[in-house]
């Protein structure tokens, strides 16, 4: 890398800085707060059943889970879930070594960017309380302040992941990207970057990334939470 050149550091969500998927925990924590409510996962079998032995379309079974689930709630409502559920996420599930990955980008000046499949109603907002600077992830549709839940975006993911990195290096053409990502559907866009790193990869993704150039770590030490202000504690 040149010295002195801006970095980028672009950082997946989903078991990069978490331990594990945020998206499925945060429709099923939000129901469980409304026991009444948790019949709705129901409606969401007959599109996991097309997803498992049909079109393994995860776009599409992303956009039946929030539809089916949450569609039809308040603005108001999935924001104030945001402010209670987002701080156990960062008190219990954050990677002490993405934290410290991220504290030390943030440290040289570097700018951030979380890139996640996972959808604009909280990641976003968990990404600011994390300190980055800009988010791409997937777009979720509302009728005025009513949650539609279909999506507006692609699902960003695999080669649409390559497609946002490639636009992200084409508005910045003098910077140099830094990208972490955890799994092989991640692959694609990592060995765009001029530094590729594969976290917590499987042995097949350490194979591939080997093939291409992508280095490969392993962030699976103790649970460590960021310093948070007042507003960023559990309820």
């Amino acid at each position: 890398m040149s010295a002195g050149a801006r970095v980028i550091a672009v950082f997946d969500l989903d078991g990069t800085i978490t331990r594990r998927d945020t998206l499925f925990p945060y429709v099923l924590h939000y129901l469980a707060q409304r026991p009444w409510r948790l019949a709705r996962l129901l409606r969401v079998l007959p599109a996991a059943c097309v997803y498992v032995f049909g079109q393994r379309d995860r776009g599409r079974l992303k956009s039946a889970l929030l539809r089916l689930t949450l569609g039809g709630e308040q603005r108001a409502t999935i924001e104030a879930w945001n402010a209670r559920y987002l701080p156990r996420v960062i008190a219990r599930d954050l990677l002490a070594e993405a934290l410290g990955a991220i504290g030390q980008h943030r440290e040289n000046g570097d700018m951030l960017v979380l890139m996640s499949a996972s959808v604009d109603l909280y990641v976003p907002e968990l990404a600011r309380r994390l300190g980055f600077a800009h988010t791409i992830c997937t777009g979720v549709a509302w009728r005025g302040d009513v949650l539609d839940g279909a999506l507006v975006t692609a699902n960003r993911r695999g080669e649409e992941k390559a497609r946002c990195l490639a636009k992200l290096r084409a508005q910045h053409d003098d910077a140099i990207i830094v990208a972490y990502g955890n799994s092989a559907s991640d692959l694609p866009h990592l060995r765009l970057a001029a530094r590729g790193v594969l976290v917590n990869g499987s042995r097949a993704a350490r194979v591939a990334a080997a093939a291409l150039g992508v280095a490969c770590v392993d962030w699976r030490g103790t649970r460590r939470a960021p310093l948070r202000s007042k507003q960023d504690q559990p309820r």
